[in-house]
């Protein structure tokens, strides 16, 4: 049975996520001098933001892609055309969606971002830090751990509006470049999503030292 797209590009992502935390955090421990060790309660919520933040991501993508198709079959021969018989790329299309994808898309992840980090914060303020990775995933999965309902969503939603910008100003550093080759060079939404993931793991790295400092 051939999996899920969806589930492989969850699972793609939720591995990137937790090993570009745990390289932020060998690289603040470098820069520190302090002892190279990983705190896993934190990977553990990168993996998680990774297995929420993916499947939309995804859907995204495909609709973009749906919505505007990167080649456009020869008129008259519809989907039924072969990819020999494709037309060059659209460039009227491309734009569209690189346009859609760093203002709609690139919104919507960053605020996914900020009010996803201050939210598990406040939903673990006495999270210890746990150097032990089969005693990190016995807290993790011990009831009441993680507590929702201890979270202000007008706090914070004022603290991801307060960072938006600076994340946003950042990240035009990376993925407008990755969107571009996206768009033209990878042909299906997998790929894409592969290629984002890869690109992630150095964004990855740079948003979990700034969640460290949150």
């Amino acid at each position: 049975m051939a999996r899920n797209p969806i589930f492989s590009a969850t699972l793609q992502a939720a591995l990137l996520g937790a090993t570009s935390n745990i390289l932020a955090q060998l690289i603040e421990a470098y820069r520190k001098q302090t002892a190279i060790e990983v705190d896993w309660i934190p990977v553990f919520q990168f993996l998680m933001f990774s297995i929420i933040s993916t499947p939309p991501n995804f859907l995204w993508q495909d609709f973009l892609e749906s919505s505007f198709p990167a080649r456009l079959p020869p008129a008259g021969q519809g989907k039924a055309a072969s990819a020999a018989d494709e037309q060059p790329l659209s460039i009227r299309n491309t734009l569209l969606k690189f346009g859609l994808d760093q203002t709609v898309g690139a919104t919507f992840n960053t605020l996914l971002f900020s009010v996803y980090i201050h939210s598990i914060h406040l939903a673990m303020p006495d999270a210890p830090r746990i150097t032990n990775f089969t005693k990190a995933t016995s807290y993790w999965i011990s009831p009441g751990v993680i507590d929702f309902s201890a979270v202000d969503m007008a706090v914070v939603w004022q603290a991801a509006l307060a960072e938006f910008w600076t994340i946003v100003v950042a990240g035009m550093k990376l993925w407008p470049a990755v969107s571009l080759v996206n768009f033209t060079l990878v042909k299906t939404v997998e790929g894409r999503n592969l290629v984002g993931c890869v690109a992630g793991l150095g964004w990855g790295i740079y948003m979990s030292i700034i969640a460290a400092k949150e």
